[in-house]
């Protein structure tokens, strides 16, 4: 097996990514740095990343995670505060697929497979995430035109969002976005652009996935169909 394809294999990246992760000697083989990706992994040879032993998973496994809110989408804090996999266990090394800030709530993918997770990922690849959020005020047309042509958001970037429907409940707007990129906070960005207060923000659907009845710090591995639907 390819060393780039055994770190995918690991949870690490993609094997793409992985080329670059190799050439930057963060991987040795038997204690040597080693920058060829396309090493030729042995049986007895043993791998580390980042000076951790690593290994290749027997099997490829996703996991759906109903996110609360205040946890952190990331393997560790270094303020102690709770991280998503304090609320999961598994023998595999899972990685988040994207992130949904500490105030955000809802459908959080994780896996080992690091070419799943890179095509999960990639802005070219357009998957759709559905969010539910609550705002002050009901969005113009105007405003509605323009989240969907794309608007500034700093950092030279530009947001974009569909709103597929609005209702109005107890004084406040609850809207249905969906987007295609997964910028990082790219809808607070937006709302912060648009001067419209932001009450909270819940993700409920991912490419083909939904929570369905996933409770709030629950979380189930995906079925073998749902994980097919995905890759495509």
């Amino acid at each position: 097996m390819r060393l780039n394809k055994y770190l995918a294999k690991a949870g690490i990246a993609s094997r793409r990514e992985a080329d670059n992760l190799i050439r930057m000697a963060t991987t040795t083989v038997n204690g040597e740095i080693v920058l060829n990706p396309a090493y030729d992994v042995k049986q007895d040879d043993e791998i580390r990343y980042d000076s951790t032993v690593i290994n290749p998973a027997s099997e490829s496994v996703v996991v759906m995670f109903n996110k609360p809110k205040g946890v952190i989408s990331s393997m560790k804090d270094t303020h102690g505060r709770k991280t998503v996999l304090d609320y999961i266990s598994s023998k595999y090394r899972l990685v988040p697929v994207g992130r949904l800030d500490k105030n955000s709530t809802g459908l959080l993918l994780l896996t080992n497979d690091g070419d799943l997770h890179h095509y999960l990922t990639h802005p070219k690849n357009q998957i759709c995430r559905d969010y539910e959020v609550v705002i002050e005020s009901r969005l113009s047309s105007q405003q509605v035109k323009m989240m969907a042509q794309g608007l500034s958001i700093g950092r030279g970037e530009y947001g974009k969002a569909d709103v597929l429907s609005q209702r109005t409940k107890k004084g406040r707007t609850v809207a249905v976005l969906r987007l295609r990129q997964g910028k990082n906070r790219e809808i607070r960005r937006i709302f912060k652009r648009l001067k419209i207060r932001l009450f909270s923000l819940h993700r409920f659907s991912f490419a083909t996935l939904d929570l369905g009845k996933l409770k709030e710090g629950e979380y189930r591995a995906l079925l073998p169909h749902e994980t097919q639907q995905i890759r495509q």
